[in-house]
């Protein structure tokens, strides 16, 4: 009897020990730990324009009074699925490309820089040059592919497309099916890249004033992620610790069934 009891005895310790070693810690479990602190906090974009970056898809519409002195310079509408056309009535326009440097290469105009451009400043640069070969051209110009992705304690995480260009971190959130109850409100992480660098910066969404930031309003291909907080923590360490405890627990009472007989 004095066998199985300490046997029974170095079975529990053992299974303490372990539970105690395999406790998840907030290092195993948070995303992008070791950003850069001196860049945390910083003014990503303080006039909430979002501007023309590498391997964005551009749509650039040129229109006139006398349609068939802009044809040249609109590239033609294409579709691969006919029953596109018939639903929606329309082909779908060509995109143009922001190469690595920044440019599109634009019907008869050629090169034309637009990396770095706000859409405002790219419709006034397109303007002045069609200018010379146009009277009065109206420019239209859309971000094709403008995307965010939200990580983390949200219900829904993935990679968002966004039509209308303009998102707000709440926005952003709401998409992903809002936080859950693990998530820290007030620790959002913000990834943003410009002018080919990696930013980063953090926000806090149980603060009104977060409206106020000047990172509130997201840029294309932004990445939020949403820490967890303590509960989940716990959360995980139970869990884990459960489902260890457990299968020792098995294993000692096999063992001191054994013993008995």
């Amino acid at each position: 009897m004095n066998t199985l009891k300490n046997v029974s005895y170095k079975i529990f310790m053992l299974a303490l020990l372990i539970a105690v070693a395999s406790c998840a810690s907030r290092q195993e479990l948070v995303y992008f730990q070791d950003e850069p602190l001196n860049d945390a906090f910083s003014n990503l974009n303080k006039d909430f324009q979002i501007k023309f970056k590498p391997d964005d898809l551009l749509t650039i519409d040129v229109s006139a009074l006398d349609p068939e002195a802009a044809r040249p310079f609109n590239l033609p509408a294409v579709s691969y699925n006919a029953s596109v056309i018939a639903a929606q009535g329309q082909l779908k326009m060509q995109t143009y490309l922001v190469d690595a440097k920044g440019n599109i290469e634009f019907p008869v105009l050629g090169t034309i820089k637009m990396g770095g451009l706000s859409r405002s400043d790219a419709n006034a640069m397109l303007k002045e040059r069609l200018s010379e070969y146009i009277k009065n051209p109206i420019v239209n110009i859309r971000l094709a592919n403008f995307s965010i992705t939200v990580l983390g304690e949200v219900n829904k995480p993935g990679t968002f497309i966004i039509q209308d260009e303009r998102i707000s971190l709440s926005e952003a959130i709401g998409l992903a099916g809002d936080m859950t109850i693990y998530g820290r409100r007030d620790n959002i992480f913000l990834i943003r890249e410009i002018d080919g660098n990696k930013r980063y910066a953090k926000l806090d969404l149980s603060s009104i004033n977060v409206v106020n930031s000047p990172n509130y309003y997201l840029t294309q291909n932004d990445v939020i992620y949403v820490e967890p907080n303590n509960a989940r923590m716990r959360q995980a360490n139970f869990t884990q610790n459960n489902t260890l405890i457990v299968s020792i627990v098995g294993v000692a009472a096999t063992i001191a069934a054994i013993l008995i007989k």
